[in-house]
């Protein structure tokens, strides 16, 4: 299952494995428990069965064994979620910006794009805007989601593992066209993404941000 396409994989992959095992275990054993009690008490036999009253250990099982399983998974849930939020210091900063029914990307550069493009192996912090209704940023290949809100700042944080490109998804019903709120990770190489990074704005880009730097102080809609 783990593709290691970011370093929250491995995590995340092994507290779903836990939880898929710890289910498809007490399917199995309740499973069988009632096949089991099907037959022996069944009425053709003209066994009856016999209640149990006030069994101390019986009920401290059931009470003692539950607890330390959701202890467990609530640990392995509780790491992950520190690392997810514990962003580096160094980490390249972007904003996202959602809107009914697209993601854009703005770089410290100024530079903005359609597809997010990260370096690999760099960390890589989101900070997340609405513009219009509730978002939720998720990549499936990195195992990470964010939900989006108008008129709240939001983070999160990668390190992309392996080359290539990867979808980005809206998780949170949006709207009409909510369904093809699509974009893409492009996971470059260090060098080919300096090259990106640092290419020439087009011209559309240089005007947006030569009116942000002769205007101050622009009007607040």
């Amino acid at each position: 299952m783990s593709s290691g396409a970011s370093n929250f994989v491995e995590s995340v992959d092994n507290v779903f494995i836990l939880s898929v095992a710890i289910c498809v275990f007490f399917l199995v054993l309740i499973t069988v428990l009632i096949i089991v009690f099907s037959i022996k008490y069944n009425r053709k036999k003209n066994k009856k069965a016999v209640n149990i009253h006030s069994h101390a250990w019986l009920e401290i099982t059931w009470t003692v064994i539950p607890t330390i399983l959701v202890l467990i998974l609530f640990w392995y849930g509780w790491v992950g979620y520190k690392d997810m939020v514990t962003i580096p210091e160094n980490a390249m900063t972007v904003e996202v910006t959602a809107q009914m029914w697209k993601w854009s990307f703005k770089y410290e550069n100024g530079k903005e794009s359609d597809s997010l493009y990260v370096p690999l192996k760099k960390p890589v912090k989101l900070v997340l805007h609405s513009v219009d209704v509730n978002h939720a940023f998720f990549v499936p290949a990195f195992r990470i989601k964010k939900d989006v809100f108008p008129g709240t700042e939001r983070s999160a944080w990668f390190i992309a593992e392996i080359p290539g490109r990867y979808v980005i998804t809206c998780a949170e019903y949006c709207g009409l066209n909510h369904s093809n709120m699509y974009s893409g990770v492009v996971v470059m190489f260090e060098n080919d993404f300096n090259s990106w990074y640092s290419a020439k704005l087009d011209n559309s880009q240089q005007m947006n941000k030569s009116l942000n730097s002769e205007d101050p102080n622009p009007e607040q809609e």
